[in-house]
């Protein structure tokens, strides 16, 4: 299995660097209620106006946050602590939460730039600095929005783009088992209301512009939601055939046809993002467990896919080393 090695972090982190504060092309996520609204996007957003879309921006610092804490010795590291200075200050995040404030923004970014903000809270709270009290209140807001949103969300988001709900959940749950109670309570009930009686998933993918297993997602969610015992039975009664390697599409990775077709190149995070699914199922099993070994060669498969793709395109490039991070790890 590919490893997270301190050459691959080190390309990472200058990658991202590269685009972290490149303001355009940048893609807003903006209802305008006037004309005092058509501004530049970093006098809407003093911190996320970079790597082309905000939550590209907060998966980034989360990126490059997390690699120096684990390679705290890279080349990168003085310019990503100097920028952490400057930039997750109590100030910016003040502007970053009065464009919450806004009219018309309750659906900013939901669910997905909502779960990568919490995740980037919970990482820079693994440092010995003051961002993580810095980037609180809008952590916080983020989190008052999963507590209004899951209760009224009916049914589940089970698309393979940024509006998955199992993808979010993970974020999410990760973030508040460390300081919201009532968060974990929450998405556990939902997530055993939306996913608990699934059985026999077809898993009917990808979509031509996913990123995401709507499959695998949910099944990374439950097992961080159900103890060993109670996701094994889940999983082989949710995906009963993968031990005969059936849905085959599980085990294939995608065909990326343009990667300068900023949809189409969702397909190489597709398949980096099932390399971590995979690789998290086959933990959650356990060795013995006859998929395991499968699980363990479709990651790999989906590394080899898409691993050499991180860079080239900047439709790729301004967001697939988070991904690629994810399936290393």
């Amino acid at each position: 299995m590919t490893l997270l090695i301190p050459d691959i972090a080190s390309r990472f982190a200058a990658l991202t660097l590269s685009h972290l504060g490149r303001e355009y092309p940048f893609k807003m996520d903006l209802v305008l209620n006037g004309p005092q609204d058509a501004r530049p996007p970093r006098e809407h957003h003093p911190i996320f106006h970079g790597s082309f879309d905000w939550h590209s921006c907060v998966h980034g610092w989360w990126q490059v946050m997390r690699l120096m804490r684990l390679f705290p010795d890279m080349a990168q590291a003085p310019a990503i602590r100097a920028r952490a200075d400057a930039m997750l200050t109590p100030a910016h995040v003040a502007g970053e939460r009065d464009y919450l404030a806004r009219p018309m923004s309750a659906g900013f970014e939901r669910p997905y730039g909502w779960a990568w903000l919490l995740a980037l809270h919970a990482e820079l709270d693994r440092h010995d600095a003051p961002w993580a009290a810095a980037l609180a209140p809008l952590a916080g807001d983020f989190a008052a929005r999963f507590h209004a949103f899951l209760p009224k969300l009916t049914y589940p988001l089970r698309v393979g783009t940024h509006y998955n709900i199992a993808f979010a959940l993970i974020h999410a749950l990760d973030w508040a088992q460390r300081r919201d109670d009532a968060l974990v309570a929450l998405i556990r009930t939902r997530a055993l209301h939306w996913f608990g009686q699934d059985r026999a998933c077809q898993a009917w993918e990808p979509g031509g512009d996913e990123f995401l297993s709507p499959a695998l997602c949910e099944a990374l969610l439950m097992s961080r939601i159900l103890d060993h015992a109670a996701f094994a039975a889940w999983f082989h009664d949710f995906l009963p055939v993968l031990s005969r390697g059936e849905p085959a599409t599980l085990f294939t990775p995608a065909t990326v046809s343009d990667r300068s077709d900023g949809k189409i190149a969702h397909l190489d995070g597709l398949n980096l993002s099932r390399a971590w699914c995979w690789r998290g199922i086959a933990a959650a099993l356990g060795p013995d467990d006859p998929v395991s070994p499968l699980a363990q060669r479709a990651a790999q498969a989906h590394l080899d896919a898409s691993l050499p793709h991180v860079a080239g395109d900047y439709m790729g490039e301004h967001w697939l080393a988070t991904f690629a991070l994810l399936a290393l790890e």
